[in-house]
């Protein structure tokens, strides 16, 4: 099936799904300074889409799942990421991101969460190679052949494994797939294997040249990214840690060559972006995002440290408004 993944230049950008971070308010913001050549939502729980809506009721408007499922015209290429051990639900999932305009499904076989791969789901799948594709198909029949389904995954769950685990994966009708250059068990404490990296994208080729390649892990820059591609044979690359206080990062700009004025400003926008989210979510969960961007420049520290103490969008325009 051609698709969208079909059009992009090569290296292809990808902006990469981080739980509460790459939430709706920060994939616009990301969109607007200079958007990545796909996007992913953050993951969300197939049997939680489908049991709040099927069996609960709770109406759009009230659903969290469903306001971390929004997004803006202008972040297209966009997918729809979930998680789940269930064919049933993912069914549903993928059906629903059809409906409501996705360019693509995305199936999380990768996270390494203890609370995700309870579920069965998440990197789990990497134990139960029988179960992941019976989850693909059931996207793809969701999907009814309209939208592209791909996976995100690692190298294998306790050693490396590509050899055994990557087939099933490539074999199983889907289009693009991101391979996290880790094992489950490395999490992020080992630096990224990017030296497997050529001896990875041949043996994918070898066995499906139509699904498109992606790398990810520990990618700092464009500029990197393109270096790996050229190398070692990518199609694309995803960016991750990256993006954190950079919204600019898909455009080649580096943390380093930001303004303070710019570093507060997006800030500040990404705070009224995130306090528009309905239904709301935590103010916290915002925080995550002070370090990333209040650091490097004088009064940082202190700034951060006041930023860390608000708990609103007033008290955090307050305290911005007062630094400059």
């Amino acid at each position: 099936m051609k698709s969208f993944w079909d059009t992009l230049p090569k290296p292809f950008f990808v902006l990469a799904p981080l739980a509460d971070v790459t939430d709706p308010a920060y994939r616009a913001l990301i969109a607007e300074c200079g958007k990545p050549d796909v996007t992913y939502t953050e993951f969300v729980s197939a049997d939680g889409l489908f049991h709040m809506r099927e069996k609960k009721g709770i109406p759009d408007e009230e659903n969290p799942l469903v306001r971390d499922l929004q997004y803006t015209e202008g972040e297209r290429p966009i997918l729809a990421q979930f998680f789940t051990s269930n064919p049933e639900t993912m069914e549903y999932a993928a059906r629903y991101a059809l409906l409501h305009g996705f360019d693509g499904v995305d199936i999380n076989m990768g996270c390494p969460d203890a609370s995700i791969e309870k579920q069965g789901a998440g990197a789990a799948h990497i134990k139960n190679p029988e179960q992941a594709c019976e989850i693909i198909a059931a996207a793809i029949r969701g999907t009814e052949g309209k939208i592209p389904v791909s996976v995100k995954t690692r190298l294998g769950y306790n050693k490396i494994e590509y050899q055994e685990w990557l087939p099933h994966l490539l074999d199983s009708g889907i289009s693009a797939l991101t391979i996290h250059m880790r094992t489950r068990k490395e999490m992020s404490k080992v630096k990224a294997h990017w030296e497997l990296g050529k001896e990875i994208v041949s043996f994918c080729r070898d066995r499906n040249r139509e699904v498109f390649i992606i790398g990810n892990g520990d990618i700092a820059s464009v500029e990197e990214g393109r270096t790996l591609a050229c190398e070692q044979g990518w199609d694309g690359l995803m960016l991750g840690r990256a993006i954190f206080g950079n919204p600019w990062v898909f455009t080649g700009r580096t943390s380093e060559e930001l303004s303070i004025s710019e570093r507060l400003t997006s800030l500040l926008s990404l705070a009224q972006r995130f306090d528009a989210l309905r239904p709301k979510k935590h103010y916290a969960i915002l925080k995550k995002h002070f370090k990333a961007f209040v650091n490097g420049f004088d009064g940082a520290a202190e700034l951060r440290a006041r930023l860390m103490e608000t708990n609103n969008l007033s008290e955090l325009e307050a305290c911005l408004n007062e630094f400059r």
